[in-house]
């Protein structure tokens, strides 16, 4: 691995940590996206989010119809192995999925226990634009009093995540990229209610 990709992916992990650490803000991955050598049926964002988080010591699950075709590659790249989705470690839920495989993902992604809860599935889904979409409000850890963003495709995850993550510290983080090279990450700890709506899910209740 050359130094160009070693820089990029502790530049891509420290926009991660940023992403997860202020819930709802817009992260951008453009410049490394440029840089990339790789091409997939995937999303640019996505193969530096692989590239970061993977490695030989942890698994992963791809959900598209090129899902083995992405899979050798992610493999070939990181040296990770691909699982079944029970025991996947990271979950790609690539742009070309249906609602019913991302809640059927999202259902059967690993929570952890009490005793390891950091032993659950990350999620990373690919949208068409993570600015547009549903109205939803954030509040929680990372956020001042709260935060407001749109996502499409809300009711075919949304659901889903609640159930996972009803049993804090237990449930699964979600990292949101688009055709823009951007990111956006809802950790556990989020609390989402509809904007100017009812209470969809509160961590604290």
């Amino acid at each position: 691995m050359n130094l160009d990709v070693v820089h990029d992916i502790q530049t891509v992990y420290r926009k991660l940590v940023t992403a997860t650490s202020r819930p709802g803000t817009l992260v951008v991955l453009e410049r490394e996206a440029k840089t990339l050598d790789v091409q997939m049926e995937c999303l640019s964002s996505t193969i530096l989010l692989a590239r970061t988080v993977l490695d030989p010591e942890v698994t992963f699950k791809v959900i598209s119809k090129a899902g083995e075709t992405v899979s050798r590659m992610i493999n070939q790249l990181t040296y990770s192995k691909p699982v079944d989705l029970p025991e996947a470690d990271f979950i790609f839920i690539l742009h070309d999925a249906s609602e019913e495989q991302i809640k059927e993902a999202l259902t059967k992604a690993k929570v952890g226990n009490l005793l390891n809860p950091h032993e659950s599935a990350m999620i990373i889904l690919e949208v068409p634009d993570v600015t547009k979409g549903d109205s939803m409000i954030l509040s929680g850890p990372g956020i001042q009093q709260e935060s407001f963003i749109s996502l499409p495709n809300v009711s075919a995850w949304l659901g889903a995540r609640n159930e996972k993550n009803i049993e804090f510290p237990l449930g699964i983080d979600m990292y949101f990229v688009d055709q823009q090279d951007r990111l956006i990450a809802l950790p556990r700890t989020t609390q989402i209610k509809e904007n100017g709506g009812e209470v969809i899910w509160d961590m604290l209740q």
